[in-house]
């Protein structure tokens, strides 16, 4: 039989005051017991990585290389260099990237030039500009978002290749206006 580990919330410090009445004409306590005091324990501080939050790259931060994370990243500056993760990644408005991204989901508010591949979901925001070509499980993409490129809507995981089925496709609750103009 197997016993799970439950880990416990560790306890608050303790301090404890000397015991004793008061000291005598020699200074030692009146009852003869030496004074007790424990120590005080310390937590140690927690990683920045650990706080499980989503992660920021600032409009004002400039990076040339590759980019990986895990959870959540916002880059909102400028990427020149290729971005992998499994996790969720969001371009910002101010954001210009410039290389290949592969994620597990991806938002567009800002500039992307260059191929994203994403296994589940890619969403184009209105104001964005991607040019490079896409492929994704999921795609939405809002009225006035400038798109460049081919795009593949894949069944299920882009790693996964299975025979090809139907492409789901997301409507968005805004009506379309015709591309060409009236026909």
């Amino acid at each position: 039989m197997l016993k799970r580990f439950v880990p416990q919330k560790p306890m608050p410090p303790v301090r404890e005051e000397p015991r004793f009445s008061g000291p005598d004409e020699n200074n030692h306590p009146a009852n003869g017991e030496e004074p007790i005091i424990t120590s005080t324990i310390i937590d140690k501080p927690k990683p920045m990585a650990d706080h499980g939050g989503k992660d920021i790259l600032s409009s004002d931060v400039e990076i040339k290389g590759s980019i990986k994370f895990q959870k959540e990243l916002l880059i909102d500056g400028k990427v020149e260099g290729e971005i992998n993760s499994d996790g969720v990644l969001t371009i910002g408005e101010n954001a210009d990237i410039r290389g290949e991204v592969k994620t597990k989901s991806i938002t567009v508010y800002g500039k992307v030039h260059g191929n994203i591949t994403v296994a589940e979901r890619c969403e184009l925001k209105s104001k964005c500009t991607l040019q490079g070509d896409l492929k994704a499980a999921r795609l939405v993409i809002e009225e006035g978002a400038t798109f460049i490129g081919k795009s593949e809507v894949t069944s299920g995981s882009i790693s996964a290749k299975s025979a090809p089925a139907r492409p789901e496709v997301v409507r968005s609750s805004e009506p379309i206006k015709a591309a060409f103009g009236g026909r």
